[in-house]
Parts: structure tokens; sequence; C-alpha cells
């Protein structure tokens, strides 16, 4: 059985004495839910603090992104080998990177092996616009992400990471999509696209997560669909409470 991964996405909040507050006030609860993985994303200037606070826990620590490059004259940027000096998993593609920093499919796959390259473990994100989606596209949309992103990279290195399906319309709009079409896009199109690629094994080995407005209400129901292995969730993961609850709402669902 996959086991589910429930990452908190902080985007661009809270400093550094704000993110070991809210790691601090959520330890409690996630610490003894080893049955779900936990992740929190933090910016990356809150990164560090947040390590050394969550240090000997089993909370892990990932980041939103990275550089394709080792190092070099790449002001602003950040490698993946700086990442993983703090942490375990890595975000790459996420639809905010594509639509505002111009992100392109062939550079969020050179993120991907540079992440892998590192040990990172990468969350790498496809979605559709609600154009799309109402244009009967979203099949073939987010399927051509996944094998662009996926493009020479190995059967284990893909059952060793992480595919997260954000419908872009969902994203901090409150408005999910229902467990139906997240069950729909994750295993029809996405698991589908992994088994067309590499084959059952590696296609059951990994693990998809449904990301666009998850909350405590709805965690439930999304979490209970058998290709949905857990959440990469956004504002939610922002109060310590709700993340917390969504993180035993998918324990309850996956009846683990």
């Amino acid at each position: 059985m996959r086991k589910p991964i429930m990452a908190g996405n902080w985007k661009m909040n809270k400093n550094a004495r704000e993110g070991v507050a809210l790691v601090n006030a959520m330890l409690a609860d996630l610490a003894p839910v080893n049955s779900v993985e936990r992740v929190v994303c933090p910016p990356f200037l809150t990164i560090p603090d947040v390590s050394r606070a969550l240090a000997g826990s089993p909370v892990r620590v990932g980041a939103q992104d990275l550089f394709w490059e080792a190092s070099g004259a790449y002001t602003g940027e950040v490698s993946a080998e700086m990442v993983r000096e703090f942490c375990d998993y890595v975000i790459v593609g996420h639809s905010e990177r594509r639509e505002y920093f111009g992100e392109t499919d062939e550079g969020v796959n050179r993120k991907l092996k540079a992440a892998l390259g590192a040990g990172l473990i990468p969350i790498v994100c496809v979605g559709e616009t609600r154009a799309l989606r109402e244009a009967g596209q979203t099949e073939s949309w987010v399927r051509a992400q996944v094998i662009a992103a996926l493009d020479g990279l190995t059967a284990d290195q893909v059952a060793g990471m992480v595919i997260a399906y954000e419908p872009i319309w969902a994203i901090g709009t409150g408005l999910a999509a229902t467990p139906a079409d997240a069950e729909e896009v994750c295993g029809g199109v996405v698991r589908a696209t992994v088994r067309a690629l590499y084959g059952d094994a590696t296609a059951e080995a990994v693990r998809i997560q449904y990301g666009g407005s998850v909350s405590p209400a709805n965690a439930f129901e999304i979490m209970s669909q058998p290709n949905v292995d857990g959440g990469l969730v956004g504002g939610a993961s922002l109060k310590a409470a709700d993340f917390a609850t969504i993180v035993r709402e998918t324990v309850r669902a996956k009846r683990l």
C-alpha cells in the first residue's frame, strides 16, 4: 500500500519566527501520525529555522523550488545541494511558478533531474486552467505535462517521486474539485500515463496527491479516493489545527 503524503505549501507566508511557532503548534498533533508522511514547505529564508525546530521529529521539510544548475552566476537562485542541506522534499513546477515566472515543461524536467541527482524527493505539479477544463482538454493537457516532466527519468526514479495534480482553477479559490474529479484525473490520467510509460509496478508505486482548496471539511471525501495518495495543501497548512485535522482525516479516509 502506498503511504499517503500530506505536504503543506506555505508559499510566501511566515517569516522564520512565525514558521517556528507554527510547526511548534502543530508538532504534538502531527508527530504521532506515522501512517501518513508529513511535510512542511516554508519559504527559503524560513527553512533553516524550521528544519532545526523539527530536528529529531518525523515531520519532514521541503522547499518550494530550486534551480537546475549546481552553482554559478545565477543571482537569486538556490541549487539542489543547497536545498538538500535542510530538506528531504522539493516542490517542482507549481502552477504559480509556471504562470508568474514563466516556467516551461523543459525547465520543470531539468529541475526534476537536479532534485533527483541531489537525493531529494520531488513533488512535481501538473494541472489545467478552468478554460482548458471547460474546453474538454483536461486529459490531454495533464497527460502532456506528465510526459514532459518525466522525460528521460528511469522507472525507479519515477516510482520514488510524488506527482501533485492541482487544477489551477481550484488553487486558493475555495473551489475544490469534486472527489470524483480528483479521482478521475489522479487515476485515469496521471497514473494511467505513468503506467503507459513505465508499466504497472511503477504506476502502482508512485504517489499522486491532489491539491487545490483542500480543507478540513473536504479532506475525508477527497482522500477516500483510491488513487489520491495525499494532498498538497496551501492555505489550510498555515493553520496548525486545520493541517492536523486534514492529516487525521487522511488516516480515517485510508483506514490506517
